[in-house]
C-alpha cells in the first residue's frame, strides 16, 4: 500500500506498507523531509512495524515520538504527518496527480449563480460526471454570502446591507459570512472527489486542500498560512477563509475568499457579527483585522486570479475549460427553487 501527504507549507511524506493478519508487517517512509540524525528513519520505520491496521493518526505519532532518539530533527514534517500519510495508504487515498483537472474561470454571473453552480458542479464531480475543477468567481453585483447555518438577524443589518448595496444570499456551506464587494475579493471553489482527502481529518482536509493557495501567494511575494480551522493568514494579518460541504454522492467542495480590497467602514454596517468579532479581539479597525492582498502587493486583482491559476495549472496539468449549457441551465433552475427563495434564504432566522 502506498500512501502520500504533502504538509501544508512543509514538505512531502511518502510511505510504503504492508499488512498481514491485521498489522503493519513491513514499513518504509521517504519524501523530500529533513530529517537528523539519519539513524532516525530506522527508528521511525520500526515504530510504525508492527501498529494494527486500525490505528489513527494520534497513536502512529505517538509510537514514532517514543522511539526518535533524544535531539532528533524533524524538518518540514511531523509525526503526525507520517500518521495522516499511513491513514491515507491504508485507505487507498488518492492523490492530485491521479485526476485530470480543469479550469473554468467564466464570465460574471449573479451571486446566486454562483452558489447554485457551486451545488451543481460539486454533484456532478461526485457522480462522475465531470472532471475536478477549480472555478474562479466572477459576479455581476456586490453580496453578502452567509452560511448554511447562520442567523440572518444577527448576522446581517439589512439597511446597511441596502444602504451600500449588498444582495444578501445564503450558501450551501457552513461557516461565517462573506462580504463580496465587486472588485474587493478574489473567491474560487474547488470540486474534488472524496478520494482526494481519505484518511485526513475534516479540519486538517482544508489546509491540504489549500496548499496550492499559500504556494500561489508565495509567487506574489506574500509568505501565507494556515490559522485556525480554516482561516489564511500572513505576517500582516488575516487575508481570508474557506468552507467545504460534502455531499452523499462523494463529492465535496471546497471554496476560499480572499480579501483583496475592503472598506472595514462598510463591513461593519453591513455585518452585524463583524461588530462583536472585532470589540471581543480587541480590535476598533476592521481594516486590522482582514488585511487586503492589495495592500501587500499592489498588484491588479485579475493579475493575481492569474497567477493563482498558473500555480494551480503547474500543481494538477489542469486545462481551462467552462461551464456547460446543461449546468448552467440546472443552475438556473436551482437558482428559481432554492436560492431565490425566502424559505432558504431565512431557513435560520
Amino acid at each position: 500500500m502506498h500512501g502520500e501527504y504533502k504538509v501544508p507549507g512543509g514538505k512531502l511524506v511518502v510511505v510504503d506498507l504492508e499488512v498481514a493478519e491485521g498489522k503493519i508487517s513491513e514499513f518504509a517512509l521517504a519524501g523530500d523531509f529533513f530529517l537528523e540524525p539519519d539513524e532516525a528513519l530506522i527508528d521511525i520505520n520500526r515504530a510504525v512495524v508492527g501498529l494494527p491496521d486500525t490505528a489513527d493518526v494520534p497513536t502512529i505519532a505517538a509510537a514514532i515520538r517514543g522511539a526518535l532518539p533524544d535531539g532528533a530533527q524533524l524538518l518540514g514534517f511531523t509525526p503526525e504527518s507520517v500518521g495522516t500519510a499511513v491513514r491515507r495508504a491504508l485507505v487507498t487515498a488518492s492523490t492530485w496527480s491521479d485526476f485530470e483537472w480543469e479550469i473554468i474561470d467564466d464570465p460574471a454571473v449573479s451571486p446566486m449563480m454562483n452558489l447554485a453552480l457551486d451545488e451543481v458542479l460539486t454533484e456532478r464531480v461526485g457522480e462522475g460526471l465531470r472532471k475536478p475543477t477549480l472555478r474562479i468567481w466572477e459576479w455581476d453585483r456586490s453580496a453578502v454570502v452567509i452560511g448554511s447555518f447562520q442567523s440572518y438577524r444577527n448576522e446581517v443589518d439589512p439597511e446597511g446591507a441596502r444602504k451600500h448595496g449588498f444582495d444578501v444570499v445564503r450558501r450551501i456551506s457552513g461557516g461565517g459570512a462573506m462580504l463580496m464587494g465587486a472588485e474587493q475579493i478574489i473567491t474560487y471553489s474547488l470540486y474534488a472527489p472524496a478520494s482526494l482527502v481519505a484518511g485526513l481529518t475534516f479540519a486538517d482536509s482544508y489546509a491540504f486542500l489549500d496548499d496550492w493557495v499559500l504556494q500561489a501567494l508565495k509567487t506574489i511575494g506574500i509568505e501565507a498560512s494556515y490559522q485556525g480551522l480554516n482561516d489564511i493568514a500572513s505576517p500582516q494579518g488575516k487575508i481570508g477563509g474557506a468552507a467545504q460541504k460534502r455531499l452523499a454522492n462523494g463529492g465535496i467542495l471546497h471554496h476560499a475568499t480572499l480579501s483583496y480590497d475592503i472598506d472595514g467602514q462598510v463591513m461593519t454596517e453591513v455585518l452585524r457579527i463583524g461588530r462583536e468579532k472585532l470589540s471581543d479581539k480587541g480590535t476598533t479597525s476592521a481594516a486590522k483585522r482582514v488585511d487586503p492582498i492589495r495592500s501587500q502587493t499592489g498588484m491588479e486583482r485579475r493579475a493575481i486570479l492569474d497567477a493563482f491559476m498558473n500555480e494551480f495549472q503547474k500543481f494538477t496539468g489542469a486545462e481551462r475549460g467552462s461551464v456547460t449549457e446543461e449546468e448552467l441551465a440546472q443552475a438556473e433552475e436551482l437558482v428559481r427553487t432554492k436560492f431565490s427563495t425566502e424559505q432558504w434564504l431565512h431557513r435560520v432566522p
